[in-house]
């Protein structure tokens, strides 16, 4: 009834009750969650004294999934069904040993309180095999004339929280397509996407990065959507319902042509969040990139999404998505850089003293010479003959006595 107070026209043959209605203590609150508090008050306006013998509130929740059978079929129907709240409270009943009392000509308002169970409520839903339904209800029982009621639809929403580590992890597939039948392949059409985290919420823009090749003969168009999967399980029987909620097209590709997707957006429209608790209705959504190919099958990756409640707060992202991408393509940074740059090793390290005299003769004696050109002046040169540094190897020299192992992780 959206933000209108319920009520009910008098029901009864003396027609004394002239409304009953219900109200919420917060009207503008759109929905409810578990161990959340429901309040009002239930209305009620007497145009003469108005015998009852009770006035009570219940409110009731519960998940059903029906269908018939198939026209011509011999399967019988298949229901289930899955209760979730059930409350009863007493908001006005006679005094013990009476069994009715009077309530004089006037407007009267009762207020009434109840919370909501603490385990987990399933999010308020309406198919087309079955639906999750939340109210509460005021009842007002006469004596000689039927039951007034007036009901409140409740919505209930279970929280969903897109900055867990599960749904802040990029999802990436590729697949390859042979464009042809038989021997007469044209040749094939291949196609990666990726989006930078499972989780998003209603009115965000998905950025969705892809790569499509193609090698074949023809002309191709390649799209993206938003699927909403709904599952339906009554009586042993399932039953599924696939709708498109939103979608984007991108350019034609001419054969031998390719094109990237930088990011390209697609906003999610206002939907059911994804309803992944409920043993009996089942609500899924998927991102499917997919790659029309006339005259063949299209080509098609289905990206697992899950639509939430609590946006991201834009912290975990740069650890996810902008992190992630390079996370992938740097990770072979982190094998081969050291922490600290290392010194070059010293020759004399390398050289062993032994084979360093070895292979370096003594100094030349002086030879004997008369006249000037012995002259002191002169210094006699060395040959050099140091052996050079050995060749690289694998293996090393010197090993130490304890063998250091450092693990490696990779970023995936």
């Amino acid at each position: 009834m959206g933000g209108e107070a319920g009520s009910a026209a008098a029901v009864g043959s003396e027609g004394r009750v002239k409304s009953l209605g219900l109200v919420f203590e917060d009207e503008r609150k759109g929905c409810y969650s578990s161990g959340e508090t429901v309040a009002g008050h239930v209305l009620l306006e007497a145009a003469e004294p108005v015998a009852l013998r009770a006035l009570r509130l219940e409110a009731h929740g519960r998940a059903t999934a029906a269908w018939g059978p198939s026209p011509g079929a011999t399967a019988p129907a298949a229901a289930s069904e899955v209760e979730y709240l059930n409350v009863r409270l007493s908001l006005r009943e006679p005094p013990a040993g009476e069994g009715i009392l009077l309530l004089q000509p006037g407007k009267h308002e009762f207020p009434f309180s109840f919370q909501l169970p603490s385990e987990p409520l399933v999010t308020s839903f309406s198919g087309k095999y079955g639906s999750i339904q939340y109210c509460v209800r005021a009842v007002l029982e006469r004596p000689k004339v039927p039951d007034q009621s007036v009901k409140r639809e409740l919505q209930v929403i279970s929280h969903i929280d897109v900055n867990t580590p599960a749904l802040l992890t990029p999802v990436l597939k590729t697949q390859e397509k042979m464009v042809g039948c038989w021997f007469f392949t044209s040749g094939p059409v291949s196609l990666s996407a990726k989006i930078e985290r499972k989780g998003y919420c209603n009115g965000e823009a998905i950025p969705i990065y892809a790569e499509i090749e193609n090698c074949s003969s023809r002309l191709i168009v390649p799209k993206a959507a938003i699927f909403q999967t709904q599952t339906y399980l009554a009586s042993g029987k399932t039953k599924t319902v696939r709708h498109m909620v939103a979608n984007v097209r991108g350019n034609h590709i001419a054969s031998g042509g390719t094109d990237t997707w930088h990011g390209k957006t697609l906003k999610i429209p206002p939907v059911t969040p994804s309803i992944l608790d409920c043993c009996i209705i089942r609500v899924d959504y998927s991102l499917a990139v997919y790659i029309h190919i006339p005259g063949a099958k299209k080509l098609m990756l289905e990206l697992p999404l899950v639509i939430g409640t609590i946006p991201y707060n834009g912290f975990g992202s740069r650890n996810s998505s902008t992190a992630s991408r390079f996370s992938m393509d740097m990770s072979w940074l982190t094998l081969t850089l050291p922490e600290q740059p290392e010194a070059p090793p010293n020759y004399a390290d390398v050289v062993s003293e032994e084979e360093f005299s070895r292979h370096v003769p003594p100094y030349p004696q002086p030879p004997d010479c008369e006249g000037e050109a012995c002259c002191p002046m002169f210094a006699c040169v060395q040959q050099f003959r140091f052996q050079p540094p050995p060749l690289y190897s694998e293996v090393d020299p010197h090993p130490a006595d304890v063998e250091e192992t450092q693990p490696v992780s990779f970023i995936l």
